[in-house]
């Protein structure tokens, strides 16, 4: 916990963690763009929140980075701390609600990550094939379609309370062993290709719309030499990878 305190004590805005992780809350929050009028109270910057309607960060007039700067300035140190894990904890103090980062979409709206619940209006979702299938077609226009409907569907489950606006997909991993036991998450093993699929299928989920508005948020996944499991005893979580240049 030091260590965690001390690097955000001395972060400044250049560096990406945090002002990225509140840039997509801000950005979500506020895209009205495709958000029906009956949809869910945002997750900060509730325009019939009296509390927050002078606060510089929720004026949508201002420039992005300059919102980010005002909200990270209000933060005490415990409040930061408290938004770098995936169940981000509420700061009502500010009008921001507690929100959960973890939602998967791999090939359809999941219920794998603890962000997407199904059931009354939304008993499941669209499960299309394995990535690694779908990316063998070479298939660039169908990749980016898949995204489109998995992000139409996943609008739809927020809109209705069931999920939330970030989804920790697609899985870029290069397919080097298949002892790992999760390749068909990913394009394959051909670096071209699964950066390919990537920018499909992250574009699908993104929309298109202009300006710095997002349909939902993709998140590609996982760090460089992180796809390390469960072996002989030695997890991902703990695990320090030394990777030649060679293999990288």
């Amino acid at each position: 916990m030091p260590a965690i305190q001390n690097f955000i004590k001395h972060f400044s805005f250049s560096s990406s963690l945090l002002p990225t992780t509140l840039v997509l809350l801000l950005l979500l929050s506020l895209n009205s763009h495709f958000v029906h009028v009956h949809s869910r109270s945002p997750f900060a910057c509730d325009p019939r929140n009296g509390l927050t309607r002078s606060l510089k960060f929720c004026r949508v007039s201002v420039p992005i980075h300059v919102r980010v700067r005002d909200l990270i300035g209000r933060l005490t140190l415990q409040e930061k701390i408290r938004l770098l894990v995936n169940n981000a904890a509420a700061v009502p103090r500010l009008g921001i609600q507690g929100y959960e980062w973890w939602s998967e979409a791999l090939h359809g709206v999941s219920n794998v990550g603890p962000g997407t619940k199904f059931g009354g209006a939304f008993p499941r979702a669209t499960s299309f094939p394995q990535v690694i299938t779908t990316a063998a077609s070479f298939n660039q226009s169908m990749w980016e379609e898949i995204g489109r409907v998995v992000s139409d569907e996943a609008r739809a489950m927020y809109n209705g309370g069931m999920a939330g606006l970030t989804y920790w997909s697609p899985n870029v991993n290069i397919f080097r062993d298949p002892r790992w036991g999760r390749g068909q998450e990913t394009p394959g093993e051909d670096p071209v290709l699964a950066g390919k699929y990537a920018a499909s299928y992250v574009r699908g989920l993104q929309g298109n719309a202009a300006g710095n508005r997002l349909k939902v948020a993709a998140c590609c996944k996982h760090y460089t030499a992180y796809d390390l499991d469960n072996w002989n005893g030695v997890d991902r979580y703990h695990f320090n990878a030394r990777v030649r240049n060679l293999i990288l």
